[in-house]
C-alpha cells in the first residue's frame, strides 16, 4: 500500500506520496508542487478525456492527467488550485461520485470518467459535471474551505447545496433545482442535492462558485 500523509490542513492542505521503484500516482494537472527522488511524468487524456473536453468547453479547465511514476524511491507533494483540505477515499470495488472540481489524484486500479452532468445552461459554469471514480485503490479530493465527512445512516434524507457538495459513496441521491424558478434565478442558491443513506458524505464549508461571483464584483468589465 502506497503510503501518503497530509499537512498544512485544514485551510493549506498539501498531500505528500511516498512512491516505491514502478509505482504511479495520477495527478490533476496544475496540482504537482514538487518532487525528491527520480520521477517519469507522462500526460495524458485518459479515462478523463470526455471530462476533460465538457470542462473545457464549460471553464477554459484543462484536458488531461498528470502520471508521476516513480524511477527510484520517491516522494512527491501535490498541492490544490484553491484554499481547502485534502481528503482520501479508500475504495475496494466501489464507486465514488466527485463535483468536477473536487477531483486531485488517485493510486491503484481506479477508472475515473464522467459520472453525471446536465442542467446545461442554467448555472453559472455552464454545465453540472460529476466525475465518478471506480476500482480498487484510493482516490484524493479537496475542498474549498473545510472538509466535513458525514456519515448518513440507512433511510436518512440530507439536502446539500450543490456548491458545498464535494463527494458521495454509496446512497440514492438526485439532483434538483431549490424551491420555485424565482429562488432558482434570484435566491442565491440554485440547484441541491438529495441523498439517501446509507452513504459516505463530503462538503465544503465554503461555495467556490458563490466566491466567484463575489470577486466577478470588483473585476472591470472589459469595454
Amino acid at each position: 500500500m502506497v503510503k501518503y500523509v497530509l499537512e498544512k490542513g485544514p485551510a493549506f492542505t498539501i498531500l505528500k506520496v511516498e512512491l516505491n521503484e514502478g509505482e504511479s500516482i495520477w495527478v490533476e494537472s496544475g496540482s504537482y508542487m514538487l518532487n525528491k527522488g527520480d520521477i517519469e511524468v507522462k500526460t495524458t487524456m485518459g479515462g478523463g478525456i470526455v471530462r476533460g473536453l465538457l470542462r473545457a468547453v464549460a471553464g477554459g479547465e484543462s484536458l488531461f492527467f498528470n502520471i508521476i511514476t516513480a524511477r527510484s524511491k520517491s516522494e512527491v507533494w501535490i498541492a490544490p488550485p484553491v484554499t481547502g483540505d485534502i481528503a482520501a477515499i479508500e475504495l475496494g470495488g466501489e464507486e465514488v461520485y466527485i463535483q468536477d472540481s473536487s477531483y486531485l489524484a488517485h493510486i491503484g486500479d481506479v477508472e475515473v470518467g464522467v459520472g453525471w452532468r446536465g442542467f446545461k445552461g442554467l448555472i453559472a459554469e455552464g454545465e453540472l459535471v460529476w466525475v465518478k471514480a471506480k476500482g480498487r485503490g484510493t482516490v484524493f479530493i479537496n475542498s474549498f474551505g473545510a472538509l466535513e465527512h458525514i456519515r448518513v445512516g440507512p433511510g436518512e434524507k440530507i439536502t446539500i447545496d450543490n456548491g458545498h457538495f464535494v463527494a458521495i459513496k454509496g446512497g440514492k441521491w438526485s439532483i434538483r433545482k431549490f424551491g420555485g424558478w424565482k429562488t432558482f434565478f434570484l435566491g442565491g442558491e440554485g440547484v441541491v442535492v438529495d441523498v439517501e443513506g446509507p452513504a459516505d458524505l463530503w462538503v465544503q464549508t465554503r461555495n467556490l462558485p458563490a466566491f466567484a461571483g463575489i470577486l466577478g464584483k470588483f473585476i472591470p468589465s472589459k469595454s
